[in-house]
């Protein structure tokens, strides 16, 4: 049995002994518990978890059948109280691994241990020699109980971690300072330079500028152009096929960990739970984990409200700084139990077949694959031009770019949600950096680095695309940020990077996660100079710039939109969207956007590095067909 050891006074397994004592005691049908054998032969699951998964046996009779079996008294955590000193004796991440966990000593001395997973002899003497000796009395308990308990009593401990763990193992991999040392210094020498020259040589320090600016924007969309094409060739290929999901065997799939931070979202978290109740996953292999900031009670009431499965359960996040999705993401990591683990948003819906063809893509990338990153698009593409412009953009990334990057095995930023990862893995990389607001792009490079590669798969997460101006440009204001984070964090060691990832890996995270928000903030300057081109006569503008420049100037506008136009027409060809094609024009729009939300980005790296600008989801009026 799942929940117990050894073998019954019965004689036969206690996974058996345990269904004939549910059924003795009427606790179920014989066609449920049938059923559960059912299920147990088919995925390896154990019948206790097949019953609490499929909703046929509620945990708090499943706790009485259990204490029964096991000869001891159930008890209720929440109404203990515990012996602080003897609970600190082991970390709370054993007891949660291993589902036991001391209340308090007795009148006589006996030290009174609760237990999720049975008596057996050689369990009782590994927790005495743990705990250092002495008489142990046992009660019974669930999993979840004993995790809860662990929050409450390790709340403090598991709040710091979840904020400062990565900065203590390697602070110069941390955001949680912005500027190292060395770089303040480099930056005001830098800034210092920069306006002696432009008092004393004005049209100079101009002109030296704007062809500094010119190259890095043409180097940076250039990149993009050759790595999306370069990613064209599997617009025809299947990745995983059905076939090779179809031959997966229930019993040999892994047990998987869903972690979903929300976060003032009660207007969708019944969408969410309908969503993903849709998986293709064996439920007695899946858990649901809704992570939750502790003053957030509107979302955890209209969870509850919702009636999620059983295998949905909420995590409170505890207080603290900073309060980002990375954060609550590691607390939810302190708590899962998967193999594999996957991070979705609120308002995602993915295909049903999205995990089973992540473990196919694991099995197949070997241990040194840490991450998978699945597609995202948008089910509103046709609400607005805004919804357009960003489903266009996100089917050129992640369909060709990100593919380009595959290929040319070439550091991959993730996205923020629908990227799998290998638990033990993600746990060796320190979990997630909470002071970064781009953690999913820093946690791609930091992979990179130490040697693990992630990969794409064929499949799609349907989102919800910003419907109003200013909710984008508070999103893609975070998302430039955490990139400048992000080239921040992984500059301070330069050489040691190189060495790491090797030269050709290096160029492409300058010109990808540095370049990119450098392009952005190159657009306005650019469209500037580009209408004093046309409008102010040539002979004005040649007397300050020189004619090399003004061309330069005139070929990147032309050039560079001509080719994020064209990258974002080939977006809709492989998904077949082709009404949004001819909206691609709009591009140098969308730029602007991007370049507007690049300076209020720069200006909050600034003066508050780590503020989470929260974007607002459940404002579309379209609704999602399956």
């Amino acid at each position: 049995m799942a929940l117990g050891g050894g073998t019954s006074k019965l004689g036969v397994t206690d996974s058996e002994a345990f269904a004939q004592l549910l059924l003795d005691a009427k606790l179920v049908t014989p066609e449920n518990l049938a059923y559960a054998r059912q299920v147990k032969h088919r995925t390896g699951a154990h019948i206790d978890q097949v019953l609490i998964s499929q909703g046929l046996l509620d945990s708090e009779t499943l706790l009485l059948a259990e204490a029964h079996s096991w000869g001891i008294h159930p008890i209720d955590l929440a109404a203990v109280t515990f012996d602080d000193e003897l609970v600190r004796r082991v970390s709370g991440q054993r007891y949660i691994a291993e589902n036991w966990l001391p209340l308090r000593r007795n009148a006589a001395g006996t030290i009174i241990v609760a237990t999720a997973r049975g008596v057996a002899p050689e369990r009782v003497e590994r927790i005495r020699s743990l705990l250092g000796g002495g008489e142990l009395q046992f009660v019974a308990t669930t999993s979840w109980d004993i995790k809860n308990a662990c929050l409450r009593l390790f709340r403090a401990e598991i709040a710091d971690e979840a904020a400062n763990e990565l900065w203590r193992q390697n602070p110069a991999m941390s955001a949680r300072i912005t500027f190292s040392r060395g770089q303040k210094i480099i930056g005001a020498i830098a800034a210092a330079v920069f306006v002696v020259a432009a008092i004393v040589w004005p049209v100079e320090t101009a002109i030296v500028a704007l062809a500094t600016m010119s190259i890095v924007f043409l180097a940076g969309t250039s990149f993009k152009f050759l790595v999306a094409m370069r990613g064209a060739r599997y617009d025809v290929v299947e990745r995983i096929t059905k076939a090779q999901v179809h031959a997966l065997d229930d019993r040999d799939l892994p047990r998987y960990t869903v972690l979903v931070p929300v976060f003032r979202e009660a207007n969708i978290v019944g969408q969410l739970i309908r969503n993903l109740g849709g998986l293709d996953y064996p439920t007695e292999k899946l858990e649901v984990l809704i992570l939750i900031e502790e003053e957030d009670h509107e979302t955890r009431d209209a969870v509850l409200t919702s009636n999620p499965p059983p295998h949905f359960r909420i995590v409170t996040i505890p207080k603290g700084q900073p309060q980002t999705k990375p954060r609550a993401c590691n607390v939810g990591l302190f708590f899962a139990t998967g193999d594999f683990l996957v991070i979705y948003d609120a308002e995602d819906t993915p295909d049903p077949d999205q995990l089973k063809k992540a473990v196919v893509a694991f099995r197949r990338g070997g241990d040194e694959t840490v991450c998978v990153q699945a597609s995202l698009n948008y089910f509103n593409d046709r609400e607005n031009a805004l919804t357009r412009m960003f489903t266009l953009e996100y089917s050129y990334w992640f369909d060709y770019m990100l593919a380009g990057l595959d290929l040319g095995d070439l550091p991959i930023p993730l996205g923020g949600t629908s990227n799998h990862f290998r638990t033990s893995a993600l746990v060796e990389l320190g979990g997630w950096d909470p002071y970064n607001v781009t953690e999913d792009a820093d946690l791609g490079i930091r992979a990179s680095a130490l040697g693990y590669r992630v990969g794409v798969i064929n499949s799609t997460t349907m989102e919800e695309a910003n419907t109003s101006i200013p909710n984008f440009i508070r999103q893609r204001s975070r998302w430039i940020k955490g990139y400048m984070q992000t080239t921040l964090v992984h500059a301070r060691q330069p050489l040691a990077l190189i060495r790491q990832i090797g030269l050709r890996r290096f160029v492409s995270f300058v010109l990808l996660i540095a370049g990119t928000p450098a392009t952005f903030l190159g657009v306005i300057p650019f469209y500037l100079v580009t209408l004093f081109t046309v409008f102010v006569p040539v002979g004005a503008l040649t007397q300050l710039f020189p004619v090399w420049l003004l061309w330069l100037t005139l070929l990147n506008f032309v050039f560079g939109n001509v080719i994020m136009i064209y990258l974002s027409m080939m977006g809709p060809y492989k998904r077949g969207t082709f009404h949004l094609v001819l909206w691609a024009l709009l591009n140098p729009v969308y730029w602007l956007l991007h370049s507007i939300a690049a300076y209020k980005g720069l200006w909050q790296l600034l003066t508050k590095p780590h503020y989470w600008e929260k974007t607002e989801h459940g404002l579309t009026t379209h609704v999602q067909h399956d």
